[in-house]
């Protein structure tokens, strides 16, 4: 700080006064501003509405749900019907509306309404209070809690296969408002800590002896040779096999049953080298679970092991036919050892969870338990574990040990309860006690937001660490960088890519057989293979956003070469690959996109246009009213497929949205319903050309690529902007992220469209770094 002269105060080269002036000239000027928006509505869009709109767009029977009568002032138009205004926009830009067997606006009234609305649409008031928004407490999805299960404990568990699907919400199945949670639910929830934590942590260390099953093909016989899966003995044999052992004890267990004859069981008789020498009862004329066992210490080297019938008997004459022969029957031999290094045998999950024991360090078993606990249940929580909760997970600990537990069971005991807690299962952001109004996160609750958002699965032990030392805003942009670069980082692609590009429809599609018989799983996993690995070298290259519309390569093998019609790639692993002709490259002319865009039997210029206006320009038309035929159910419709939906067209009802959605469809026609290039259709000449409503002429996949990134370019990045946000958040975007989204839109405008500039700027905007009160 320094003074100027006369005593003025200035921060860096301008004085307090004229900062505080200009903000007083821009809040008067913006009221000017407002005042004259909300006169125009008055006197030029309510009347035009009067006139145009508001016999079909109003009540509760309202055309596409859109009653334009409940906006009473110019104020709602740019919050809480953002979306839907900029809806009517395109409407009216495109003519759309009104219909043409309407009334139609003269030129200057639409003019002057037009203005209006663009002008609405673009005042965004950022100089006022930040409305950061509120995500809705919410649990993790399935995905989310299998990887961090995977990186929490050290074990895979498939919650995709035991959990329910997960309820979507905005295209995606992380947001709070849908993801539902039931009592059965809840109960999924407990079968799956109990089972994650009996398999990660080990209670008896006898569980880590080594064990193995013999092959008991390779016995020899003294009588024969042994056949099927088990030894059979129908009269008196000895079966021997020799073991190569480490020094140790070793156990041999025999499952074997018999059929019984006379007055005394199947007798087995069991040699353990030279000095161990068993006779076992076999009275069970059943398989059973429970083995004989012969143990014996030996040291390195060869150890012969002979299993022998010893007392076979034939009674021809017995009137019970089952009691007339008497044989002996092993199922099974299980050899386990040797008992040394056990403690070296600790799966990684085990020494993941239980890291001290008692005795190590000074620590006494308390001691032990109270480091272990906190420490996993404070990974778990994703934040440092609170006194009360370690009093309430010690308690649990010691019950345990009072029913007889030893410390092992004790501690999974305890690891149970952590992972049935909300604290685990759901994203809590608390907060602090006394505050009101918006707030900033946590760095631990940072830490949580960013790592789901980028990895879906929990904070690792860097993040961890930096919201610990309370460094991780300062450190923020070289953090996301960091995660960028790591392998996780593929879930940004399988969970927001997949989703926001539909790639997971590729699941269930099916394509009819008989007219596309090349079609199959293995086929839908190379489309959306190319997909992932091509938005994934948009991460990793750190290219333009724009390069997914344009780019000029993607990544094939050999079947989907095959099926592009490109015959240089050979081998089942995929490479890149330039594209020269201008058939191919980017999203939009990928087999992924196409196919979950099509009908089983036909490709669907309805469905590709309505696509690309929702999921790349977030302008998406409304929804068919709910009368209007399908073209199949029009028998009457004759000629190519364009000549069918232009006759489709004649209803008035399906003409205005249809002007929008069909040029842009029409534009893929060279790619049937699972993406493969054609000239022809039903023995018709493919027309790839259209134009769009206001007059653009778009001509094949190359011409809709230009108008994509040309004229709606901006379209395009606000709406990439805004499904990344969605997904960022848990939450739709609403009117007041509109600040945030622009913002994100100018540091990504000027990095050149940068891929990593979008993350960073999204990760540090109010919306992502605040949490309302």
């Amino acid at each position: 700080m320094s003074r100027l002269p006369g005593g003025l105060r200035t921060f860096g080269p301008f004085p307090i006064v004229l900062s505080l002036l200009c903000t007083l000239i821009a809040s008067q000027a913006w009221g000017a501003k407002r005042a004259e928006m909300a006169e125009s509505y008055s006197a030029t869009v309510v009347p035009f509405m009067k006139s145009y709109c508001l016999d079909c767009h109003s009540g509760d029977s309202a055309e596409a749900g859109l009653d334009l009568e409940k906006f009473r002032s110019w104020e709602e138009v740019t919050t809480t019907g953002r979306k839907k205004w900029a809806s009517v926009l395109d409407m009216l830009v495109t003519g759309s509306m009104p219909p043409k067997d309407y009334d139609q606006p003269a030129g200057e009234e639409l003019q002057d309404v037009l203005k209006w609305v663009q002008d609405a649409l673009s005042m965004v008031d950022c100089d006022g209070p930040v409305n950061p928004g509120r995500e809705t407490i919410r649990r993790l999805n399935r995905i989310e809690y299998e990887n961090t299960i995977r990186d929490l404990v050290g074990i895979q568990y498939k919650a995709t296969e035991s959990f329910p699907a997960d309820d979507v919400g905005y295209g995606f199945d992380n947001i709070g408002d849908v993801l539902s949670t039931s009592p059965l639910l809840f109960e999924k929830f407990y079968q799956a800590a109990d089972e994650i934590a009996s398999r990660a942590i080990i209670t008896d260390k006898s569980q880590l002896i080594p064990k193995s099953e013999l092959p008991l093909a390779k016995f020899k016989l003294k009588y024969g040779n042994p056949s099927g899966r088990q030894l059979t003995f129908p009269s008196n044999n000895t079966g021997s096999y020799e073991l190569d052992v480490e020094p140790g004890m070793y156990t041999v267990a025999i499952y074997a049953h018999a059929s019984q004859s006379g007055d005394e069981p199947a007798k087995l008789g069991v040699r353990l080298g030279d000095k161990e020498k068993r006779t076992f009862a076999v009275s069970n004329e059943r398989p059973s679970d429970h083995p004989m066992e012969i143990k014996m210490r030996v040291p390195r080297g060869k150890l012969p092991l002979e299993v022998a019938f010893l007392n076979d008997h034939y009674d021809p004459g017995n009137p019970n036919p089952n009691r007339r022969d008497r044989n002996l029957f092993i199922n099974r031999i299980e050899l386990r050892g040797p008992d040394t290094n056990l403690d070296d045998r600790y799966p990684e999950s085990h020494k993941k969870i239980i890291f001290v024991s008692p005795g190590q360090q000074g620590l006494d078993e308390k001691q032990a338990a109270q480091q272990v606990i906190a420490r996993f249940a404070s990974r778990a929580f994703r934040r440092p574990v609170t006194k009360g909760e370690m009093e309430r997970l010690m308690i649990l600990y010691e019950m345990a040990k009072e029913d007889g537990l030893n410390y092992e069971a004790s501690i999974r005991e305890v690891v149970v309860g952590v992972l049935c807690s909300p604290h685990f299962l759901f994203k809590v952001e608390e907060t602090p006690e006394g505050s009101e109004g918006t707030q900033p996160l946590t760095d631990y609750q940072l830490a949580t937001r960013l790592s789901y958002f980028l990895w879906s699965t929990m904070p690792d032990e860097e993040l961890l660490q930096q919201a610990w030392k309370g460094t991780l805003r300062q450190n923020l942009d070289v953090q996301v960088e960091r995660m960028l670069a790591d392998p996780k980082a593929k879930q940004l692609t399988e969970n927001f890519a997949g989703q926001w590009l539909e790639m997971r429809k590729l699941e269930i599609v099916q394509p009819d057989r008989n007219r596309f018989g090349s079609f199959n799983h293995k086929l839908a996993a190379d489309m959306r293979t190319e997909t992932e690995m091509f938005f994934q070298s948009i991460i990793d290259e750190d290219r333009s956003v724009l390069d997914l519309l344009g780019a000029d390569y993607t990544f094939l093998n050999q079947r989907l070469a095959e099926h592009y019609g490109i015959g240089s790639v050979k081998g089942d692993h995929f490479r890149r690959v330039e594209l020269g002709d201008g058939r191919r490259g980017g999203i939009l002319t990928q087999a992924s996109v196409l196919t979950v865009t099509s009908n089983p039997t036909r490709t669907s210029p309805v469905k590709r246009g309505k696509w690309i206006l929702d999921n790349v320009l977030g302008t998406p038309p409304p929804e068919a009213p709910a009368d209007v035929p399908s073209l199949e159910s029009q028998k009457k419709l004759t000629g190519s497929l364009r000549e069918q939906m232009k006759q489709h067209r004649e209803n008035a009802a399906c003409a205005s949205c249809h002007a929008r959605m069909d040029p842009i469809g029409f534009a893929l026609e060279n790619y049937d319903a699972i993406g493969r290039w054609r000239t022809k259709d039903a023995g018709f000449a493919i027309d790839a050309t259209g134009e769009m409503p206001g007059g653009r002429k778009v001509d094949g996949a190359g011409g809709l690529k230009k108008l994509l990134l040309e004229d709606k370019k901006d379209d395009f990045v606000h709406n990439l902007i805004s499904k990344t946000t969605t997904y960022a958040l848990g939450r739709g975007v609403e009117y007041y992220d509109e600040c945030a989204i622009q913002a994100v839109k100018v540091e990504l405008e000027n990095s050149g469209y940068r891929f990593s500039s979008m993350i960073k700027a999204i990760v540090h905007s109010d919306p992502f770094q605040k949490r309302g009160g």
